[in-house]
């Protein structure tokens, strides 16, 4: 089976720039829970406030997961290309493909923590 390098660079600038994105929305996201916490003290909203920032740890982390394991996929798979003639490994194939779904998930799981969050300000805000 070929793969287009052109393809893979792709992925990965994709996944890259998206990753970023997120990291990003994170600290707009912590800036308007702080902004709800400021101006909210009941129960209810304490435990929510403890809930999302619960989860945008999650998530911070994951993101800098992906990102590390994305650009350590990209070198080694310009390494196979450069000392193997233009083939790369089977196996680093497969973990970009693997990498590429995982930040897919990550995607929409920000995306519906992101939402939820949004309804939660919007009610306390």
């Amino acid at each position: 089976m070929k793969v287009n390098i052109k393809h893979i660079s792709n992925l990965h600038s994709d996944a890259l720039r998206g990753l970023d994105f997120y990291k990003q929305e994170l600290g707009f996201l912590q800036e308007r829970l702080q902004e709800v916490a400021g101006d909210n003290t009941g129960e209810e909203v304490e435990k929510q406030i403890g809930h999302f920032q619960d989860q945008f740890i999650i998530h911070g982390q994951r993101i800098d997961e992906l990102n590390h394991e994305i650009q350590k996929n990209q070198r080694d798979l310009g390494y196979e290309l450069e000392h193997s003639d233009g083939f790369a490994e089977e196996g680093t194939l497969t973990a970009n493909e693997d990498l590429y779904e995982q930040y897919v998930i990550e995607e929409r799981l920000f995306n519906e923590m992101r939402h939820e969050f949004n309804r939660f300000a919007a009610k306390w805000m």
